[in-house]
This record gives C-alpha cells, structure tokens and sequence, in this order.
C-alpha cells in the first residue's frame, strides 16, 4: 500500500454541473407546459340575429373595407389616412362605442387587422365582426 506523505496535491475541483442541468430541464418543462395556455388575440363580439331591441340603421356604425381599399363608414367615403380621426369626431358624442367591420373576402387579413387597429385608436370599445362574405 503506498500513501503520498506530503508533496504536491493533484486534487481537482471540477464544479458539479448534473444539479444546473436538472434544474434547467425543469424549469424547460415548465415553459413548456406553460407557453400553450397563454391566450393570443382580438376579443370579438359577432353580431346577434334576433334582437330584443330595435336599433334603427343611423345606430348602427358599419365600416366597410372594399376590394381597391376604399374604406366607408356607413356609406360615406372616408380617405384612410383620416380614418382614425374621424372615428374620434363619431365616437366622442356616442355612448356606445360598437362598431361593425366588414371587408372583402379577398383581402390579406393584415389589412382587417389594421382598420381593427385604427378602429381602436379612434375611439372604439366593440368591434364586431360582420361574418358573411362580403363582395361588392
């Protein structure tokens, strides 16, 4: 039996990496199992068929995104670039800020997204989505 009696040591003092892999690995499937249930979106509101109310047209706000992206509020030509504004000059008098979209149906649908987005910069609480297609 030989024993090292003094001199050098050879001890080396490699850190412990297995307890930083399984925590990662937790931590992975956490993330994993988290990710799928965040819910990504537009919060819509679809319009009824029956009503108990009887709401008159000059009510109702509907704003058209036709196939040459003319948008129309109601029937009213409106330039897109005064869109925004003139949803706010709507909508400041108004207590119900709903408004219903209808676009082409063949339109890209990033280009609903953006009346959708310039629909809530002007102002608007609802958007309801008019599901029928729509072609002129």
């Amino acid at each position: 039996m030989g024993m090292a009696v003094g001199g050098t040591s050879t001890t080396k003092s490699d850190p412990n990496v297995v307890p930083l892999i399984d925590i990662l690995l937790v931590l992975l499937v956490i993330f994993m199992v988290i990710t799928p249930s965040t819910q990504k979106g537009i919060d819509l509101k679809l319009p009824e068929t029956a009503s108990g109310q009887d709401q008159g047209p000059s009510n109702v706000i509907i704003l058209s995104l036709k196939a040459d992206m003319t948008v129309m509020i109601n029937q009213e030509k409106v330039p897109y670039d005064l869109l925004v504004q003139r949803l706010r000059d709507i909508y400041s008098t108004r207590q119900d800020k709903t408004i219903f979209i209808r676009a082409n149906s063949k339109l890209p649908y990033k280009e609903v997204v953006k009346i959708i987005d310039a629909a809530k910069a002007g102002g608007v609480e609802v958007i309801g989505i008019v599901p029928e297609q729509y072609e002129e």
